[in-house]
């Protein structure tokens, strides 16, 4: 079967359908959505039940949009305040641990096509480029077990993580392409890779900074009756970001991550309205980015490639990534041993590494199919083999927390701006003891109830409301200090406080 006109919406929304149910499953089981929808692709793909997708310009140019939406919408969600305290490790991480990861795992290839038992014939700089291909880590799927299965990590591990799988793909790709460049001009410079690398580098820190900034200026100021337009017209911005910043030569996909980070934390119009339309726009274009990867395999082409491929993929596991890691993290004596060997292991391959693999090959560079297979075999293995492990690990290694519930009665939301503090009351029989009525409990000034909720109905309060045992109460304040103190007072333990968001 084959992609036309008349049957993509049709053969879509199956393939959208399927990776929903597949992924909502595989999200309760604690299996990395990637590694389903992947499969999915894969099932459907032209050894499955035949869907021929070979074009891999197609899969990069849908890898492109996706990469820039993610990142960009990452960048949104990551919190300067949070990542200010582990920036450097992460920084390290992301920039010195993805060179180094590419260097010894490069090493290690070189020497495999050297052995006799060994199928793989690379140069020096092809082993390079395919291990630059794979050099970065992948940690969303990661906060996806590890939400489904209601644990955090101690340490600021998880903003740590977060900055580091944000800002390394720009890494990787940077030296993925000027590696291909490299092959392609028959010479090799270490000045000519260390300029490349510092000019992207720097164009794109500061087309992100600005295009985010400007981005910020112009949603505050533009006036538009249609409220939905101001997530269009920031996506057009990430788009424009993106394509800006790589015709100056620059890195598009550091430049998107920045200007996300910008974005994120600056006061917006209609933040949360925009940030709920990226966040569902960004699975979207996961989804999409996964099943086209898994399209695109042929899977009976993993078999001639298994073995070297295993191999490489072990050696990541268990030497590079962690040499790598613990030679960034050398400065940082706060972080202990179980901290870096929990790093270590998160060393998790997506799908950024099958894009990155598609450049190669459309470049023509020689063995580039054999690279694909490699990097889309090593992807697997990783997220089969660490993907469903982490929360695991995270609990031997004494590092894994019960995550705060957000789950709420009322599920409402607070503009950022907002300072109060919102708080939900169950009634029991010890509160009643002082009153039936609303206006009988002795709330703190600047304290209001808001909202009730009785069985599955939302009441509006009043001072006479009579009230019942099991009722919810909505209560809004000023002071949480304050607002503790006469709960522990009153005797109420059927609370919980919220800031900003419920």
């Amino acid at each position: 079967m084959i992609f036309s006109s008349e049957n993509v919406l049709l053969i879509g929304s199956i393939l959208l359908f399927v990776s929903v149910v597949v992924g909502k499953t595989g999200y309760r089981l604690g299996v990395p959505v990637l590694l389903l929808f992947l499969v999915v692709g894969m099932l459907f793909g032209s050894d499955g039940l035949g869907i021929q997708f070979h074009n891999a310009q197609e899969a990069q140019f849908i890898g492109m949009v996706a990469l820039s939406i993610i990142l960009f919408s990452g960048g949104m969600d990551t919190k300067i305040k949070e990542i200010r305290p582990v920036v450097w490790p992460g920084i390290l991480l992301s920039t010195v641990g993805v060179l180094t990861t590419t260097l010894f795992t490069g090493l290690f290839i070189y020497g495999l096509s050297n052995a006799s038992f060994s199928s793989l014939t690379f140069s020096f700089t092809a082993s390079l480029l395919l291990a630059a291909v794979m050099s970065s880590t992948d940690s969303a799927s990661v906060f996806a077990i590890l939400r489904s299965k209601n644990l955090n990590l101690r340490h600021n591990l998880r903003p740590m993580l977060e900055l580091e799988s944000g800002s390394n793909d720009p890494m990787a790709y940077m030296l993925t392409i000027v590696l291909i460049q490299v092959i392609q001009s028959g010479g090799f410079s270490i000045g000519t890779i260390v300029s490349a690398l510092l000019i992207q580098f720097t164009i794109g820190s500061l087309c992100g900074y600005l295009l985010g900034l400007a981005a910020v200026w112009i949603i505050n100021r533009i006036n538009i009756s249609n409220h939905s337009f101001y997530p269009i017209l920031l996506l057009a911005f990430v788009f424009f970001t993106f394509a800006f910043t790589d015709l100056l030569n620059g890195n598009g996909y550091l430049a998107v991550y920045i200007a996300g980070l910008v974005v994120g934390n600056k006061t917006i119009v209609f933040k949360k309205n925009i940030s709920t339309f990226f966040d569902g726009f960004a699975w979207l274009f996961q989804i999409i980015m996964f099943l086209t990867l898994g399209l695109l395999v042929n899977p009976h082409e993993l078999i001639g490639i298994a073995l070297p491929a295993l191999l490489i993929g072990i050696f990541m596991i268990v030497f590079a990534r962690p040499l790598s890691v613990f030679l960034c993290l050398l400065p940082f004596r706060k972080l202990n041993l179980n901290s870096r060997l929990f790093v270590s292991w998160i060393g998790l391959r997506g799908a950024v590494p099958i894009i990155f693999a598609t450049y190669p090959v459309i470049s023509g560079v020689e063995n580039s199919n054999q690279i694909f297979n490699i990097v889309f075999f090593i992807t697997i293995l990783s997220l089969v083999v660490q993907g469903t492990t982490v929360s695991y690990t995270a609990q031997l290694l004494g590092l894994a927390a019960p995550e705060e519930n957000k789950d709420t009665e009322f599920g409402v939301e607070l503009p950022d701006g907002i300072k109060s503090i919102i708080s939900e009351i169950k009634v029991t029989d010890k509160l009643l003891a002082m009153g039936d009525c609303l206006m009988d409990i002795p709330l703190p000034d600047n304290t209001l109830v808001v909202m009730i909720k009785r069985d599955n109905n939302f009441l509006i309060p009043k001072g006479k409301t009579r009230l019942f045992e099991n009722d919810k109460l909505l209560v809004i304040s000023e002071n949480e200090e304050e607002l503790k103190l006469v709960y522990d007072r009153l005797g109420i333990e059927n609370y919980s406080i919220y800031k900003n968001k419920l």
